[in-house]
């Protein structure tokens, strides 16, 4: 039997568009001479369909897709993710569920038992568990068909005597029928981790039973959420012997008599800042791509941030779809004007300068009396952010560019930015980035020519806003900053496990306290693309009145 895998860019709810990409695959496959063609979980809708599945004419419309498809179904059969609906009086309205198509119709509905609720996911909203467990008979072959986390949870995570997560393992009820094979079809999104961690879990369940597995995860982006892709195929042992891009749709076919005799394939080791770069640029695309949009503007500082997110725009929009706006103030140093510039014309992109310093003093002016002869201070400096961002904002309106925000993790997570400023945008494309990071994504960057000046990535960090500012008069120095904020975000340390890891007590104190009382600037933040275990948004719900640690 030949088995074919699609790992195909679906767009959320837009069900033409869908069935069209779904149909065009089918027909390859069969003149490939595949017999079954494998497609993703919710591959009809996209995924995540969120409260789109609260619509009577969003799950009408889907169904429509679901029966038109079976109909193209005759010499090849499908296996495709949709939701179904719950005919029992009992439970939620919905099904996430998998469909056998054969021989012009639906011949079989498998639903999803493990309905993960944790970080972004939020199934059990709006699904009913499974509770019957049929593997798929298909020509002399009998099928054990999962759905993502179906096969990520079993009884062998439970050691140490823990507490089960779930009471119902659906490969433990599937492998008392004897099944030839496991399919998962899966929506797993990236994260600079998830990879190996992917294919650990994975091979642990094929070796423990004893079973070749077919994989089939989406690709793309739906907003914050980057799918990377990364399906493949696992002889019995485990072992990877066809495995289709990360970032890119792919198709194979494969023999599935021939999985246990094939060679296993090397795996490319591909690092975390690479698939970091790869990740952005795909959910800048393909942000811009499924709203409809195509330009992107900028502004640009001659800091770092700005001059990643702005060559990251370059790359996934072209760089005749980008605009720089420089907006120097009286505190703008020359280097970091020049570097700016240097910037967009290493990248020969279109570039506009704008000085603030005018403008600014008008408003100083007329705020003169207001503020009494007060000291230089926070007002000041935020003042010239929020005169950057009525610019920014004009421009994106008059010519219809997006503004994209440019703060990162670092700074989102203290708070050192300025609402109605710096941290406008219809994007965050580095809101998930420590600041580390992003001087390691400017290497790369760099790696093959300089596009990003070395004075951007040597100078030390500052937002200009004052005489000789610089990030590490109000921030610790990155370095130390970047790892309590992950230890306390990605790994939920306590401070009292923070102090114990060696870190300064009245630094850990200082910092966990300026990332709980921001949480009321990181909700007012645009979608981030989410590049790690943990990031803010969907992902991270904390309340915004709350007092831990404040």
């Amino acid at each position: 039997m030949k088995i074919a895998l699609a790992q195909l860019n679906y767009h959320i709810g837009n069900f033409d568009y869908n069935f069209s990409k779904i149909k065009e695959f089918v027909v390859r496959a069969k003149n490939e001479g595949a017999d079954l063609i494998i497609f993703a979980e919710l591959a009809v809708t996209g995924y995540p369909p969120r409260d789109f599945l609260e619509f009577n004419d969003f799950i009408r419309k889907s169904n429509f897709v679901v029966d038109t498809l079976a109909k193209e179904c005759v010499g090849i059969s499908v296996i495709i993710g949709a939701p179904s609906v719950n005919l029992n009086k009992d439970g939620k309205p919905l099904f996430n569920s998998a469909y056998f198509l054969n021989e012009g119709k639906i011949q079989a509905i498998r639903h999803k038992t493990l309905l993960p609720t944790y970080d972004v996911f939020d199934e059990y909203r709006y699904f009913e568990p499974n509770a019957v467990f049929e593997v798929i008979e298909y020509k002399e072959y009998k099928i054990a068909l999962t759905i993502c986390e179906d096969l990520w949870n079993d009884t062998v995570e439970n050691e140490n005597n823990a507490r089960p997560l779930y009471t119902t393992y659906p490969m433990e009820k599937l492998k008392a029928q004897s099944p030839d094979m496991i399919v998962n079809i899966a929506a797993s999104p990236f994260s600079y981790a998830q990879a190996e961690i992917r294919k650990e879990v994975l091979s642990a369940k094929s070796k423990k039973y004893g079973l070749p597995l077919i994989y089939v995860n989406h690709v793309g982006a739906q907003t914050e959420l980057l799918f990377d892709g990364g399906s493949m195929v696992m002889n019995s042992h485990g072992e990877v012997i066809e495995k289709l891009k990360y970032f890119e749709e792919d198709f194979k076919v494969i023999n599935f008599k021939r999985i246990n005799t094939s060679p296993v394939i090397p795996e490319k080791i591909i690092n975390k800042t690479e698939r970091i770069h790869e990740a952005l640029v795909m959910g800048i695309r393909d942000y811009f791509g499924k709203m409809g949009l195509s330009k992107a503007i900028v502004g640009l500082s001659g800091g770092i941030d700005s001059a990643v997110t702005f060559t990251l725009a370059a790359r996934a929009l072209g760089i005749e779809n980008v605009w720089g706006i420089l907006m120097p103030s009286q505190f703008s140093s020359d280097h970091s004007i020049n570097d700016a510039r240097q910037l967009a014309e290493n990248l020969g992109a279109k570039h506009t300068i704008i000085p603030i310093e005018d403008v600014y003093r008008q408003y100083m002016n007329s705020l003169q009396s207001l503020f009494n002869d007060l000291p230089f201070g926070l007002a000041e400096e935020n003042l010239q952010a929020r005169i950057r961002a009525v610019y920014l904002m004009a421009l994106s309106n008059k010519f219809g560019y997006i503004l994209l925000n440019t703060s990162n993790k670092s700074e989102a997570a203290v708070g050192y930015g300025t609402l109605y400023g710096d941290m406008c945008g219809g994007l965050s494309v580095l809101g998930d980035v420590y600041k580390t990071d992003i001087f390691a994504l400017a290497r790369y960057i760099n790696k093959q020519k300089t596009v990003i000046p070395e004075n951007t990535i040597l100078n030390p960090p500052t937002a200009e806003l004052r005489p000789d500012q610089k990030d590490s008069d109000s921030l610790p120095e990155y370095e130390i900053l970047d790892k309590i904020l992950f230890h306390y975000i990605e790994s939920r340390k306590s401070p009292a496990e923070l102090i114990e890891m060696g870190f300064n007590p009245e630094l850990v104190n200082r910092t966990l306290k300026l990332v709980n009382t921001n949480e009321y600037k990181r909700a007012q933040t645009p979608p981030i693309l989410r590049v790690s275990p943990k990031a803010f948004g969907m992902g991270r719900r904390l309340p915004i009145v709350g007092h831990y640690l404040s």
